[in-house]
């Protein structure tokens, strides 16, 4: 019978994703026996090559680590250097900072839901596919990722590691005109998204619900990209300082890279769109509230696949946070405050696009950078990932291995714009007795 088979699934490489990842499930006489999930990351040595550089370096660093989400590493790194060298930066420089990080949210959120995600809910190999059947859908998604990468074109300088980002502000400042002529694209963007979060709704989503811990930053007066504390739905709330008494990096024998857990035995938790709706619901403006509420996304969602509805709806926020900033822009006299290096420790919690991203600094009297770490959204919801996977694995181990892969590859995707790339591709080999 097909529910007490002996079967081995074992992916040995995901590729296009940041280092390489496997995944092995065993079930025996229809019971999940073994499930790992591990991500193979080579050593890239960030931290090191931090060591002993200035720090006005480190935004232009840090941003090499992804090309999805360099905003974040720069801005984790900048706020942990200001926070180091107690700097107060402009109201102009905050403005800008959020209308940067609305780039970013919106390339990746489109990149991930409609080009990696998408697909396994319809059933299609790739967008190329799905394409042929809806091609509105597609071309909409095309149309607002190009306006999250201008965005981040008028303030960083380019989209992929942008280089006009530093610490105290920005070395130029866009012209009014770069921000009056993105005005029409965000407003013809905005209403793409409003569309794009009903399409997304009409998905058809597995029944699987969880108790999740939900992670993220949260500030008491706007939606959080960047500044407040880290706060969870079961009470946590804690300066970014206090990242390290409460959480933990372990080492796990199936994955070079770390999974992070609370120090007090509280197990995994979840970082991206769905702990930033869940906690921060509060702080969207009336009319993604009211959105969220035509689509069915309730401040109370635990079904991991409705991460894409997430995902979908913080996109119809950005243009509209991104289109409020553009109308309301002034030149400023100088796009950048100017610094008193001292000695100092720093932190800063940021919410890349897939989730939290914590950096913490040392410099000494020179401006040097003696220490540093940074946990990057991976790390940290990686346990989580193999978590869900032993949850869901039994629900549908009883369907023929392709099928069961794709299940598993669709729970991963739920998660991170990088792993979700690798597992389109994953390579399967199944053993059975």
């Amino acid at each position: 019978m097909a529910d007490k088979r002996n079967t081995t699934i074992e992916v040995d490489y995901l590729a296009r994703v940041e280092g390489e990842g496997n995944m092995f499930i065993e079930i025996k006489d229809g019971e999940l026996q073994e499930l790992r999930f591990g991500i193979h990351e080579p050593p890239r040595f960030f931290e090191a090559f931090l060591k002993d550089r200035k720090f006005t370096e480190a935004p232009d660093i840090t941003a090499r680590i992804c090309g999805i989400c360099p905003v974040a590493y720069q801005m984790s790194s900048v706020h942990a250097m200001e926070d180091a060298l107690q700097a107060q930066i402009t109201p102009w420089i905050r403005e800008m900072r959020r209308f940067f990080y609305c780039g970013e949210h919106i390339q990746s959120h489109i990149l991930h839901a409609y080009l990696l995600h998408a697909p396994d809910f319809l059933g299609y190999e790739s967008s190329i596919h799905m394409a042929a059947d809806f091609p509105k859908e597609v071309e909409h998604g095309l149309q607002l990722k190009k306006v999250g990468n201008e965005i981040m074109e008028i303030i960083g300088g380019r989209a992929v590691h942008p280089i006009n980002i530093r610490v105290g502000g920005f070395y130029k400042a866009p012209t009014r005109k770069q921000m009056r002529d993105i005005i029409p694209v965000l407003e013809k963007a905005r209403e793409m998204a409003r569309e794009s979060c009903k399409w997304v709704a009409t998905l058809p989503f597995p029944d699987f619900d969880r108790d999740y811990t939900y992670v993220c930053v949260h500030h008491p007066d706007e939606y959080a990209f960047s500044e407040g504390n880290i706060v969870s739905n079961k009470g946590l709330n804690i300066p970014a300082s206090a990242f390290n008494d409460t959480f933990e990096e372990i080492h796990v024998e199936h994955s070079n890279a770390l999974h992070c857990r609370f120090r007090d035995g509280g197990g995994c938790y979840h970082m991206g769109p769905l702990a930033r709706i869940v906690n921060n619901f509060d702080q969207l403006p009336d009319d993604s509230k009211a959105l969220a509420d035509e689509i069915g996304l309730t401040r109370n969602v635990m079904n991991p696949f409705k991460s894409i509805l997430a995902r979908a709806l913080e996109t119809y926020y950005c243009t509209g946070e991104a289109l409020r900033i553009a109308k309301e822009y002034e030149l400023p006299e100088q796009p950048y405050i100017d610094l008193d290096v001292k000695a100092g420790i720093g932190h800063a919690m940021t919410e890349a696009p897939r989730g939290g991203l914590y950096h913490r600094y040392r410099i000494d009297d020179e401006g040097l950078i003696k220490e540093a770490q940074l946990t990057i959204p991976t790390s940290q919801n990686q346990a989580m990932i193999e978590d869900d996977l032993r949850d869901f694995v039994p629900k549908f181990m009883h369907l023929s291995d392709d099928k069961l892969q794709w299940h598993c590859e669709q729970a991963i995707r739920n998660y991170d714009p990088c792993i979700s790339c690798a597992t389109h591709f994953l390579n399967l080999t199944v053993k059975r007795s």
